[in-house]
């Protein structure tokens, strides 16, 4: 497939008009051509205009039609071959089995919202029938839950395919019904083109409106005019606090404010309980080498500090994590841009009062980053706010405590997290029992003998949390659950059976799961 440098505005590929932007090679830190054209105010009208003609159409797709839309994305994401993935690599720095796997990811979790859309539970439907003799007499009420409208997208930067043009958020939002307005990434838009193209061309085999997929290219004026335009309903977004913070300001201006789902900023912290550190202390502290590393710590999951009790297995810990660690290479970022701030705050950590550095990586050259690990002691990190904030990249700071009453302080001093980790072993019962309370509170996603990297995607998966690590504690942007961000439920009282949805019509004809005056009905086999 050629890469032109276009936007997709419907079924019309488009050259923008209104400047020009290039990608990087962060390796070389050079542009790549084609330059692609940037929307003008009437391009992102257009696209607009597109999405709310297709919604009350799309929205209303059989279940079996809109899964087979979602499958056939996938299938033509695969179709395009190499070619996506030399694009991907040239533009972020990332090495082709880190890219395979994320297009493998990407694919699979269209066909895990298929599979949502093919079961019906997602539309939550449900009939209390008709009580005439009752005193007061009851009414015939049905509900259903709906599409939202129109959902601006933002592709993430550290994710080109997994969380971009055709990532979770695209998925989920088309899953539900809604129409999708993707603002590409500017570091990928080669591999935004590719996707985008792809996604144009499925709407077009599975014969839908065309206004169900745009992807516009520009800058901040373009993001922030798609989420103040009135026809856009919700907004998914993953990218930085100072970022998602912005975007919830013009949503909660507009006249009618808009749900802005933001994944924004999260530090992961790993409890390292004494039995773990006894029994496989050498072992935790590669596997926590591998992970802070991983992807040039270009993870939001990435983990970001650690505590431990003091001890001769912490001490044992600290020099097995450092020796790890400073055998690590340096690896390039996704952007200079990125690169830059990651240094910069790598400068702020290490020029902290009461901060030890631990370790470094290989030396960086380049757009390079290089791992750091330092350590401070529990008091000091709690008088310090600079040490909770997240420096995107492959630096992370051990925690000693003195006590177990430390680790709850800790907790509790936390801002909110996506993850946990307890490294922990039946010995530490007490102590991680003590903790969970307070996680449960602070993160998303809690995780026993493991490393936060890595975001399985599935029906039971969360991948959000508390404040300031998404805007919305109550929702996900991983997994099956993802679709309700761009749900809302309808109640319908009385309505003549011959206008009654499908969904909650007699008889059941889509088959779905209901809860029929409060009893569950299952699908017919």
């Amino acid at each position: 497939m050629h890469i032109a440098g276009e936007m997709v505005i419907g079924q019309s590929a488009v050259m923008g008009r209104e400047g020009q932007m290039k990608a990087i090679d962060p390796s070389r830190n050079v542009e790549i051509d084609p330059p692609f054209g940037m929307a003008s105010a009437a391009d992102l009208e257009k696209a607009c205009s597109l999405a709310a003609a297709a919604f009350d159409t799309y929205r209303e797709t059989g279940l079996e039609q809109r899964a087979q839309f979602l499958e056939k994305i996938a299938d033509n994401i695969v179709a395009i071959g190499p070619q996506l993935i030399e694009r991907a690599m040239q533009e972020s720095g990332l090495p082709q089995a880190r890219l395979e796997g994320e297009r493998g990811r990407t694919v699979n979790q269209l066909r895990l919202f298929a599979k949502v859309v093919r079961d019906g539970v997602f539309l939550n439907a449900t009939v209390d029938s008709a009580l005439p003799e009752r005193t007061p007499p009851r009414s015939d009420i049905r509900m259903r839950k709906i599409a939202i409208g129109p959902v601006a997208v933002f592709g993430a930067s550290n994710f080109p395919l997994a969380f971009s043009v055709a990532g979770g958020d695209t998925a989920s939002a088309l899953a539900a019904g809604c129409p999708v307005i993707v603002k590409a990434h500017p570091a990928h838009l080669g591999t935004s083109e590719l996707v985008g193209k792809a996604v144009q061309k499925a709407v077009a085999d599975c014969g839908l409106p065309e206004g169900v997929f745009s992807m516009l290219i520009g800058g901040i004026e373009t993001g922030s005019n798609l989420v103040a335009h009135p026809v856009i309903k919700a907004v998914g977004f993953t990218g930085s606090r100072f970022g998602g913070l912005a975007l919830m300001r013009i949503a909660a201006a507009r006249k009618e404010p808009i749900p802005v789902y933001a994944e924004m900023s999260s530090i992961n912290p790993v409890f390292l309980l004494p039995g773990a550190l006894k029994e496989k202390g050498a072992q935790v502290a590669q596997g926590f080498a591998d992970s802070l590393t991983m992807g040039a710590g270009q993870f939001c999951t990435n983990p970001g500090l650690l505590i431990g009790l003091e001890s001769a297995e912490l001490d044992a810990f600290t020099t097995a994590a450092a020796a790890a660690v400073q055998a690590k290479p340096s690896t390039t970022m996704l952007t200079p841009g990125i690169h830059k701030a990651y240094e910069s705050g790598v400068e702020k950590l290490s020029a902290l009062e009461g901060v030890t550095l631990l370790a470094q990586g290989a030396p960086a050259a380049g757009c390079q980053a290089r791992p750091h690990l330092y350590s401070v002691d529990v008091d000091t990190f709690l008088s310090t706010a600079a040490l909770e904030a997240e420096n995107f990249g492959p630096s992370s700071v051990l925690i000693r405590a003195k006590t177990a009453e430390d680790l709850k302080r800790f907790a509790e001093h936390l801002e909110g997290q996506l993850t946990a980790t307890v490294q922990a072993t039946a010995d530490d019962r007490d102590i991680a029992g003590s903790l969970l309370p307070t996680l449960e509170r602070k993160v998303g996603r809690i995780l026993f003998n493991g490393f936060p990297t890595g975001v399985e995607v599935s029906h039971a998966m969360v991948h959000g949390g508390p404040f300031p690590s998404t805007s919305d504690s109550r929702t996900t942007s991983v997994g099956a659950t993802a679709i309700d961000r761009f749900l809302r439920p309808v109640s319908y009282q009385d309505v003549p059976s011959y206008l009654l949805p499908q969904a909650i019509a007699d008889n059941n004809p889509l088959n779905v799961p209901r809860i029929v005056n409060g009893e569950l009905q299952a699908k017919k086999a």
